[in-house]
């Protein structure tokens, strides 16, 4: 995407008054002093991880976590910088665009000039490829005029290319070395701030005085962990899709009629399907994580849909609203393996026309069962890190063709039924009264209109307005990354957390790139683990083709699923067995949605207890909203050590020189056990893990 520099814009009233509003900062951003705290040196729980990464990146692993503190901080240990020459840092857009981006540029701009007026920032024009070619735009108070607090990455324009290859790597390091930058900081997803880590640990070895940031900017919200509590861009997208999923609840609410499959981005993780749940309340959402989990097939997806109609029918509700992540179809085991097959051969030179007729016999026979606009949508070439072109495969509209498949299929076995019951007029009435809801319903959701809507709900919401407390989240993390390269430092991400909590009690920091927690299997096994929550920035993608096969490890920054032992999930399957006191409701039924629905699976599926979030909001009642996976998750990691080390010096304010026998024999035996059972859980987190 070109950037639209110099367009002509005409603002809406709308778009003029947010273009006054100025975000403010935390306490530790305030001021031209810049107050930095480094922990320890990072390390990896898993030693195998560990040593593949250290390995990819010596001048890069391990380095420490750091803090950024406010004025009143009273840290000796802290280095302070009041010294700000003048820099000059470059800027590039990088992946799909995300709400936020330009507020980014807007911070990272203003921490520049307040530093040190001199200071210049360079944006490149067009993404990576600008990046490449070295196409700049210096951005200045008159060029972000028209662009604050405003949606979209049209300032700069982006692309999705990686920085991946050996000439693309020596390219942006010549650019870097040409324009004679000080820092380069990366805007992107997961694979932006993989390229960003790879970068930073070039730059390193060349000697290359050039610094790397990584700023976590997607709108799927699948870089999370213990440092980044969520990603510029996941808040908004998910208020923006939240707002149209209640639009559509009320059409189906009102017509009484329609069923409407809703296709939501996400890729590999759900957490904006999860997310939309838990603000609009649509009667099934079909999470990925859960489906690669219990390996459930099509055939279970469709019969588990088909079951919940039913039962919908019998308390005459003929519409619902069902939610679906991007990633479903790679989430289930048969379309994965087909996928894999077909990917398999075109790496290996077979062009489109030959791939079907060289597929193993089960994966043809899975490909020939498969309507013809999915296997088009199948055979479309995978993107650069070997994934399905998701965006591009309409898997909503293939389990409504599936459900209705089904559903045809249960009235001809229902009829046949009525033939064989026509001494019981009660029944044969009941029966028929069922059979014509079902398929009178299910045919009249089988136009284009409901597809329009589960493919727009993807694309629309990336170019909104930024919303709440978002907006200053932006502002935020542009001034943290400044921070980091007046501290110094190099391939490190800009992190803010503690944000359940008001601004002034925002915490901002940097990790590094190249933190490895664990090592990982191939893909699928991932997914197939992801009842356990990857909480790691880097970590080591396996692969191994068959048993006995040594394993190839490539380090990465991999997309975090949702949690299935998390809060978010556990909120909304406490209350699952709710199922069992629902009347008319079969065992297969029961099966089916204890994973496809919520801490109030019953009430979401059976009473229409849809949410309308409302209109977007930039003051009053839901401005500042947080999202609800946000606030009911505990991932304040930082916090939690800084409450730790409290801990650790009231003990060494108790315990020294001079103090009874009974306290000192207390704290041994207490530290004693404490020292065993972590030994003991850090052992188990390292050993435990699978290696394919």
């Amino acid at each position: 995407m070109d950037s639209d520099f110099g367009i002509p814009r005409e603002l809406s009233v709308l778009q003029k008054h947010r273009l006054h509003y100025r975000p403010e900062l935390p306490p530790c951003l305030q001021g031209t002093t810049v107050r930095v705290e480094f922990g320890d040196a990072t390390t990896a729980a898993d030693p195998s991880g560990a040593h593949t990464i250290s390995r990819s990146f010596p001048h890069t692993y391990g380095q420490p976590l750091a803090h950024f503190l406010r004025a009143t901080a009273k840290n000796p240990e802290a280095q302070v910088i009041t010294e700000h020459p003048a820099i000059r840092v470059g800027l590039v857009f990088c992946g799909r665009q995300s709400p936020g981006g330009h507020n980014v540029i807007w911070g990272l701009h203003d921490a520049l000039k307040v530093h040190n007026p001199n200071s210049k920032l360079l944006g490149f024009l067009g993404g990576s490829e600008g990046l490449f070619a070295q196409k700049t735009l210096e951005i200045t108070d008159e060029v972000l005029t028209s662009y604050k607090n405003q949606g979209g990455y049209d300032l700069l324009g982006r692309t999705k290319d990686q920085i991946r290859t050996t000439e693309q790597v020596n390219a942006a390091l010549a650019a870097c070395n040409a324009l004679k930058l000080d820092g380069l900081v990366i805007i992107g997803g997961v694979t932006s701030n993989t390229d960003a880590a790879q970068l930073a640990e070039t730059f390193a070895e060349a000697k290359c005085p050039t610094k790397v940031v990584g700023v976590p900017v997607t709108l799927n919200g699948d870089l999370k962990n213990q440092f980044v509590e969520t990603n510029v861009g996941f808040d908004t997208i998910c208020k923006v899709n939240s707002q149209l999923i209640s639009n559509v609840c009320t059409d189906a609410l009102s017509a009484e009629k329609y069923y409407y499959f809703i296709r939501l981005m996400g890729r590999k993780a759900s957490h904006v399907a999860l997310e939309c749940t838990l603000q609009s309340h649509p009667n099934m959402v079909i999470l990925g994580e859960e489906v690669a989990a219990s390996k459930l097939t099509l055939f279970d997806i469709t019969k588990q849909v088909c079951d919940a109609v039913q039962a919908r029918a019998e308390q005459d509700k003929n519409h619902g609203v069902i939610l679906i992540p991007e990633g479903l179809i790679e989430s289930i085991p048969e379309v994965y393996a087909l996928l894999q097959e077909i990917h398999s051969l075109y790496r290996q030179g077979v062009p489109v026309d030959n791939v079907t007729s060289q597929l193993s016999p089960w994966a043809s026979a899975l490909f020939e069962f498969l309507p013809p606009f999915i296997k088009k949508q199948l055979l479309l070439h995978p993107e650069s890190d070997d994934s399905a072109q998701l965006s591009q495969i309409e898997t909503e509209k293939l389990l409504a063709h599936l459900v209705e498949t089904e559903m045809n299929k249960r009235l001809v076995r229902k009829k046949a039924h009525i033939k064989e019951r026509n001494s019981m007029p009660f029944a044969t009435s009941l029966v028929t009264k069922l059979v014509d809801h079902y398929h009178q319903n299910l045919t009249a959701t089988m136009h284009m209109y409901d597809w329009v809507i589960g493919c727009l709900l993807n694309y629309l919401s990336i170019y909104s307005v930024s919303l709440g407390d978002e907006v200053i989240l932006m502002q935020v993390i542009g001034n943290v990354s400044y921070h980091i390269l007046a501290a110094g430092l190099n391939g490190y991400m800009a992190t803010v957390t503690n944000l359940k909590g008001p601004v002034n009690k925002w915490r901002c920091g940097a990790a590094p790139l190249a933190v490895s927690l664990w090592s990982v299997g191939n893909l699928w096994a991932h997914f197939l683990h992801s009842g356990l929550n990857l909480e790691a920035m880097m970590t080591v993608k396996r692969w191994a083709h068959g048993p006995g096969v040594t394993s190839i490890g490539k380090p990465a920054i991999h997309p975090a699923t949702v949690d299935l032992n998390g809060k978010a999930y556990e909120d909304m399957n406490s209350n699952v067995m709710l199922l069992n006191n629902v009347s008319k409701l079969n065992a297969s039924y029961l099966s089916a949605f204890r994973w496809l629905l919520t801490r109030n699976a019953t009430k979401f599926l059976l009473d229409d207890i849809y949410r309308n979030p409302g209109a977007l909001q930039f003051d009053g009642p839901g401005a500042d909203a947080k999202p609800i996976t946000l606030s009911v998750e505990d991932k304040d990691y930082m916090g939690r050590i800084q409450e730790l080390q409290q801990y650790l010096e009231k003990v060494r304010a108790i315990v020294k020189p001079g103090c009874s026998q009974e306290i000192l024999k207390a704290a041994l035996s207490a530290m004693a056990s404490v020292t065993e059972i972590l030994s003991v859980m850090s052992s188990t987190s390292s050993n435990g893990q699978t290696h394919l």
